[in-house]
C-alpha cells in the first residue's frame, strides 16, 4: 500500500546535491593550523569512543539541526525540494491544505538552520519531511476501545458514506472486534433503500452469530434504528451498530433521512465509512456528512489496495476528525486500528513493501 506515494518521497531524499548546502568557511574566514596533539591512553580513548557513541544514538532520535555550528542549506534548493513534495503529494491525491501544511513544516525545519556534519543532506531533508508528515498525523487521533470501555451500555454507533464503499462489512468487521472482546452486539439494518443491503447485513449477523433487527424494505430507517436501540436496552446488550442507506451524498433525501436517524437514535458515536482509492472524493464526502449529522471518526477501507495514499493523510486533518480504523481485506479481521506510527512506518520503514 501507498506504493507511489512512498516511491516518490523516498526519490526527493536522493536528490540532494552536494551544492545545495553553504560552505562552512565563509569569505575572509581562515582555518587555523592546529598544533598536533597527543594520542590519548587506552582508557581515554575508550572513555571517548563510548562517549561518541552515546552522542550519536541520542542524535539519532532527533531532527540532526546544530545550534551553532554544521552545514546550512541554501533557500534556493529548498524552493526547488518543497516545489518536487508539492507535485509528490498532488499526484497522490493529498488535499491542498495538507500539502501546505506539510510544506510549511518541512520549510520551519530547514530554513535558516544548521545540521550537524554528522548527517548527510538527504538524512536532514528525510527527518523534516518525516517531522512534517507526522505533525499532521497526529491530530485528533483516536483511541476506539478506551472510549468504547468508558460508554454506557448500550453504546449506539452510527455508519454513515455512499454506496460501494465497503460500509455494510466495515460494520461487521466491527462486530467482530467487539465479540472477540466478550462485548454483546445488535445489528440495524438501517439501509431499507435496498433489499440487498438487508439481506447482506443479515448474512453477517448470521456468520458472526449476532442479533439483528429489521424492518421491510423502504421502512423508516430511523424506527429500525429506534427498535434495534429498545431491543439492546431490553436484553441488556452492549452495542448498537446501524447501518445507514448510501446513495450519493448530494441527493437531499438522504441527508435528511440521516438527520432523522441522528435524532431518533442518539448515537455516541457517528462513524463516515469512506473508499481510499476514492482520495479526495472521500474527503469531500465527509465533509458534507459531517455537516449534514457530525462525524465523529472515519474508517478507511480498501486501503490494501491504496498505491497513492491521499485519502489516509488528508481526511482527519482536513475535516477535524479522527481515522480511527482502516480495513485492509475482506476477512472480519482484516481492521487495523489507526495511528500516526502505523501510517508513518508504511510511508517512510525501508521494511515495508513497495
Amino acid at each position: 500500500m501507498f506504493d507511489s506515494l512512498k516511491s516518490k518521497l523516498k526519490g526527493i531524499f536522493r536528490k540532494t546535491p552536494k551544492e545545495a548546502v553553504l560552505p562552512e568557511l565563509q569569505e575572509g574566514e581562515t582555518t587555523a593550523v592546529q598544533p598536533a596533539q597527543p594520542a590519548p591512553s587506552r582508557k581515554e580513548a575508550a572513555r571517548i569512543a563510548k562517549q561518541q557513541k552515546k552522542e550519536a544514538k541520542a542524535l539519532a532520535k532527533e531532527l540532526p539541526v546544530a545550534a551553532d555550528s554544521g552545514k546550512k542549506i541554501k533557500e534556493g534548493f529548498l524552493d526547488d525540494l518543497l516545489w518536487e513534495l508539492e507535485v509528490a503529494l498532488m499526484e497522490a491525491d493529498v488535499a491542498l491544505p495538507v500539502v501546505e501544511e506539510i510544506k510549511d513544516g518541512v520549510r520551519s525545519g530547514l530554513v535558516g538552520k544548521k545540521y550537524h556534519r554528522d548527517h548527510t543532506l538527504d538524512e536532514v531533508v528525510e527527518f523534516a519531511v518525516k517531522d512534517a508528515v507526522r505533525d499532521v498525523l497526529k491530530i485528533n487521533e483516536f483511541d476506539f476501545d478506551d472510549w468504547f470501555s468508558k460508554q454506557q451500555r448500550p453504546v449506539s454507533i452510527m455508519f454513515v458514506g455512499i454506496n460501494g464503499t465497503g460500509k455494510t462489512t466495515a460494520i461487521a468487521k466491527i462486530a467482530n472486534r467487539l465479540m472477540k472482546e466478550g462485548h454483546t452486539v445488535v445489528l440495524a439494518a438501517g439501509d431499507t433503500f435496498r433489499a440487498g443491503a438487508i439481506e447482506q447485513l443479515t448474512i453477517h449477523a448470521d456468520r458472526l452469530g449476532c442479533k439483528i433487527v429489521k424492518h421491510s424494505q423502504n421502512a423508516d430507517p430511523a424506527a429500525v434504528a429506534f427498535d434495534a436501540i429498545d431491543h439492546a436496552k431490553s436484553k441488556h446488550r452492549d452495542a448498537v451498530l446501524i447501518d445507514t442507506a448510501g446513495r450519493m451524498q448530494t441527493n437531499s433525501n438522504l441527508i435528511d433521512e440521516m438527520k432523522k436517524i441522528d435524532r431518533v437514535a442518539k448515537p455516541a458515536l457517528t462513524v463516515f465509512v469512506g473508499d481510499s482509492l476514492a482520495g479526495n472524493d472521500a474527503v469531500e464526502q465527509a465533509k458534507v456528512f459531517d455537516q449534514a449529522v457530525g462525524i465523529d471518526a472515519v474508517i478507511l477501507t480498501k486501503i490494501d489496495a491504496d498505491s497513492k495514499g491521499g485519502a489516509a493523510l488528508s481526511i482527519a486533518h482536513t475535516i477535524g476528525k479522527p481515522i480511527a480504523f482502516v480495513s485492509n481485506g475482506q476477512g472480519y479481521e482484516d481492521i487495523v486500528k489507526f495511528s500516526a506510527d502505523w501510517m508513518m512506518e508504511r510511508l517512510f520503514d525501508q521494511t515495508q513493501s513497495l
